[in-house]
């Protein structure tokens, strides 16, 4: 989430897009998940059907985007180190949404929940699988990206200091694709008054709003009309449909040299360029449409392509048409701003998450999860842990 190494790592955070498909809620289930939509949004479309289980080519499976290739549990590099404890919660999550060829051992994947490591190891090595990915082509090495929950202040009402809007979907989203571009958003009639009404919190900051675009969801430190505060999340609730452009390449086009730290940096350069604003961000035509949700468990992240709520370190984004949602992935990279041998879970996807080595690392909530997100950008090997 071929070898990529030192591209500038702000490049990494704007290519990534979650989350690509809204999910219903979910169904009550061991863990505790983000639950409620203070305010009415249109019911949010179901969540695909997963991927049916690869196709046996030989001693490979094969995917729409992949090849499996069976390996040895003492290939997986690092896999006596890790703490598979720490994992197995986001294991538990993926239960509450399993792909059917893990089904039938969520129940034991539940009553593991409180095992030693060693014992989970065990049970994992009984009744599992490792397959090495590789490309058609047979290359295992492809490309680790991140990305991260932001935490913003918001106001629920508009005023001189908050008045860059956060909308709910468009009642006409479904029936016009693509829906209008960034820059006919802000400028054409018929999109404004198609969102009239439909702001859920107002941001200070154009760049901050852009941020939530790219990554999809974040948190919002909402002031209320009353003056009370509390903290809310906006998840993705839709798209334009429009292509997705990275600002930060826009930037390198006109030829400026810093683009970090993101949206430091980014800020610097609108802050200098004030009458170039409205073209650095609608360089980018894709629009994000968010819904609100009430923050039950502030441990976990926003919920994911696959439908269960994501846990820092160890959930991924993933192509699913490399890896259905839901599976066991060993994922090892040592690059220059992550070094990680760890199991995750395939439980989200983006859309620059595209290939069959191809994952981004969700780092968690916050600025210090932003920091880290915002510089990986590495080399990747992934192995899926499938059922025998």
């Amino acid at each position: 989430m071929k070898l990529l190494f030192i591209i500038p790592g702000a490049l990494a955070l704007l290519s990534c897009g979650h989350v690509q498909v809204p999910v219903p809620p979910l169904p009550q289930g061991p863990v505790s998940t983000s639950q409620g939509t203070p305010t009415p949004t249109p019911t949010p479309q179901a969540t695909p059907a997963p991927l049916a289980a690869p196709t046996q080519t030989g001693d490979a499976l094969l995917r729409p985007k992949s090849r499996w290739v069976p390996t040895a549990w003492s290939d997986l590099p690092g896999w006596e180190q890790d703490k598979l404890d720490q994992a197995w919660p986001a294991q538990l999550r993926s239960c509450l949404r399993p792909h059917p060829a893990f089904a039938a051992l969520c129940p034991e994947i539940r009553q593991l929940a409180h095992a030693d490591p060693g014992e989970q190891r065990r049970w994992m090595m009984e009744r599992l699988r490792p397959y090495r990915v590789q490309d058609r082509n047979g290359d295992s090495v492809g490309l680790l990206t991140s990305y991260f929950e932001p935490v913003l202040t918001a106001r629920r009402q508009r005023s001189a200091s908050h008045g860059v809007a956060l909308y709910r979907p468009p009642a006409d989203l479904a029936s016009r694709k693509p829906w209008y571009t960034r820059q006919e958003i802000d400028t054409l009639e018929p999109a404004r008054a198609a969102l009239s009404g439909r702001e859920i919190a107002w941001l200070s900051d154009p760049i901050d709003a852009m941020l939530l675009h790219i990554q999809g969801s974040g948190r919002l430190l909402l002031t209320d009309a009353d003056g009370s505060q509390r903290q809310v999340r906006v998840a993705f609730a839709g798209s334009n449909e429009q292509p997705y452009r990275s600002i930060n390449q826009w930037l390198l086009e006109q030829g400026v040299q810093r683009i970090n730290p993101w949206p430091e940096a980014t800020k610097d350069w609108a802050a200098q360029n004030p009458q170039r604003l409205n073209q650095l961000l609608w360089s980018n035509p894709r629009y994000i449409f968010f819904r609100e949700e009430t923050i039950t468990n502030p441990d976990e992240g926003p919920r994911g392509a696959q439908g269960v709520p994501l846990s820092a370190g160890r959930s991924i984004a993933v192509d699913p048409g490399s890896i259905p949602y839901g599976t066991p992935v060993w994922l090892a990279s040592n690059g220059p701003a992550l070094a990680v041998q760890r199991l995750v879970m395939a439980q989200d996807t983006g859309s620059a998450i595209v290939g069959a080595v191809r994952a981004d690392y969700f780092a968690g909530t916050g600025p210090q999860a932003g920091e880290l997100a915002s510089k990986v950008k590495q080399g990747l090997q992934l192995w899926v842990l499938w059922p025998r």
